[in-house]
Formats: structure tokens, C-alpha cells, sequence
């Protein structure tokens, strides 16, 4: 499909960064979008509520129309108690892209609507696939099966089959795409992006504990384990964070769906600071590098997908 009018001529290759909690925030974004890639953030990483506004500024300030839009996720949940305070600073900011997630919300896109922003809303399935759309998102990232952090179950060849059998619009694709074989294929499929979260983790300019980084390096999919006891909502998690914290990964159980939090405590470990996500592809991650030389790796390794694909083609 075409790409929205605001990504046309802007991207070096066809990804997101995925926003991911506590690790991305205004360098990591900052050196995606100046490498040729949407680079995006929770708006709940800025803490407290205040720093979202100065992060904001900053953004503004330091990219360029040269350069790929930024985009801010949003958590639509009820519980998130900052939603309209959040979402009036990106209208007040006229936030190129707004991820949202976790509900869609009507009243949330036609804000964002209102002064010509972008609205992505992530599902798991083509049930909140069809609700988002018809609630006013303009597209669509298909979460599946081994993306980093909160994931689907649905391989991602069904679920964006069943998906762009009625949606034409904008589609991007989380689920383990760590290499540039992989956003080929993602295109393949019928995706317009790739949605990569886990590969920046390893990178220079991800805001997160350099042995957090190195685990990434040093893990391959065997290390990651799926479950909702941390958060209430499933993901995928590394299991060495699990077991330094003191947790046994074979005997977690479950957590209430219904009760969604955050910043919740299991046997003294906190969410998000000691339990550390991964999607399944972090086997391609062998190293940690600058922003832009991962963009430069990825984006090479896409061009030569391509071109052998093309010369199959033509043989």
C-alpha cells in the first residue's frame, strides 16, 4: 500500500522503532528519526507528567522535515490516569503520529484529528483490528507472535491475511523482526512497515541498563518466555531477568487480566525495572551499536533481500 502522505520521502528504510517503556525516550527517538526511521516513545516514559512537555519541546526543536516523523504511544487503558493530560500536550504539540493502545477511543482520534495528526492503534487480533478502524484510527500495527513486551498469539502470516482481506489502509508489523530479511518479508506479507522494538534495546542511545542491553546480545528466542504475571496482560519476557530476580520462570502462574497494572510488585520486583521484555528475534542482536549504524545494518540487509528476491524472480 502507499504510504500516508507524512512518511512519503522521509524514511530511509520502511520501520517503526516500537515504543518501548522506560527505554525509549528523546535520544533514542531523536537518533531514529534522524536515521531514516519513525522513532517513537510511551508518553508514560516521561516522568514525572511534567517532562513530557519539556521532551516535546526538545523534539520539535531538534528534527527536522529532513528528517522521519516522530510519533508518541499513548495508553488508552482506563487505567491510566494521565490519558487527557498527555493527550492535550500532543495537540498542543501537534504530534506527527500517535500510537494508541490497550482501547480504542474514539474521542482520542478525533483529537488527534483535529489538527491533522495520525492515529496508528496496535491490536492482537482482527476483532480490535476492525473496532480501531471503526472508531477512526487511520491504521493499523499488527502485534503477533513473539514481539517484545505485550504480544499477540496469531502467526503474522494469519493475522495480516485476515486483516488486509478488508483493510487497505496503513499496516505496519511487530512480531520478531530484528534483520532485514525480516521487513522484506514483512512487506511481502502486505505490511507498510516494519514495527521493531527489541533491536534498539541493544543500541547505544536506549535508555536502558547496560547489563539489560547485553542480555539482549547474548540471548536467542529459547531465552524468552511468555506470561501476563507482571503486568496483567501477556508478553514476552527474557527469562535470566526472571530467574536474577529471584523468580522460578517454569512456576510464574497467572496474574487478573481484569486488574492492569503497571507498577505492580511480585515477590518484590517491580515491572518493567527488573523483569526486562524481548521479542523472539533477538538472535539477530549481536552487538551493541549507535542508532544509525543499526539503521545502516538493517537497511542494507533489506536492499539485498530485495535484490536477491528480484534475480530469483527474474531467473
Amino acid at each position: 500500500m502507499p504510504l500516508p502522505a507524512l512518511l512519503q520521502g522521509r524514511l530511509a528504510l520502511p520501520a517503526i522503532g516500537a515504543p518501548m517503556f522506560i527505554i525509549s525516550q528523546p535520544e533514542l527517538v531523536i537518533a531514529q528519526c534522524k536515521a531514516g526511521v519513525v522513532g517513537a516513545f510511551p508518553s508514560l516514559n516521561a516522568r514525572p507528567s511534567g517532562v513530557l512537555e519539556d521532551w516535546l519541546i526538545r523534539l520539535r526543536r531538534e528534527l527536522t522535515n529532513q528528517d522521519a516523523p516522530f510519533a508518541v504511544n499513548l495508553i488508552v487503558h482506563k487505567t491510566n490516569p494521565r490519558l487527557q493530560e498527555d493527550l492535550a500536550l500532543c495537540v498542543k504539540y501537534h504530534v506527527p503520529i500517535v500510537i494508541t493502545s490497550l482501547g480504542a477511543n474514539r474521542e482520542v482520534n478525533e483529537a488527534v484529528h483535529g489538527y491533522g495528526g495520525f492515529v496508528l492503534h496496535d491490536v492482537i487480533n482482527d476483532e480490535f483490528a476492525r473496532k480501531a478502524i471503526a472508531r477512526g484510527a487511520d491504521g493499523l500495527v499488527a502485534v503477533a507472535a513473539g514481539a517484545g513486551g505485550h504480544a499477540g498469539t496469531l502467526s503474522p502470516f494469519a493475522l495480516v491475511q485476515e486483516i488486509r482481506a478488508w483493510f487497505d489502509g496503513p499496516l505496519a508489523l511487530s512480531g520478531a523482526i530484528a534483520n532485514g530479511r525480516s521487513i522484506a518479508a514483512a512487506r511481502a506479507m502486505g505490511a507498510d512497515l516494519a514495527y521493531i522494538g527489541s533491536a534498539f534495546i541493544a543500541t547505544e542511545e536506549a535508555h536502558a541498563d547496560p547489563a539489560y542491553k547485553q542480555m539482549v546480545v547474548e540471548s536467542a528466542a529459547k531465552d524468552i518466555i511468555y506470561s501476563n504475571l507482571f503486568t496483567g496482560v501477556h508478553g514476552n519476557y527474557l527469562i535470566p531477568s526472571i530467574a536474577a530476580a529471584g523468580l522460578d520462570p517454569a512456576a510464574l502462574g497467572e496474574a487478573d487480566p481484569s486488574k492492569m497494572e503497571w507498577s505492580q510488585v511480585v515477590n518484590g520486583t517491580k515491572a518493567w525495572r527488573d523483569i526486562w521484555g524481548a521479542g523472539q528475534g533477538i538472535g539477530a542482536v549481536k552487538e551493541v551499536l549507535p542508532t544509525a549504524r543499526l539503521v545502516a545494518r538493517l537497511s542494507a540487509e533489506y536492499k539485498a533481500a530485495l535484490a536477491g528476491l528480484a534475480a530469483e524472480t527474474c531467473g
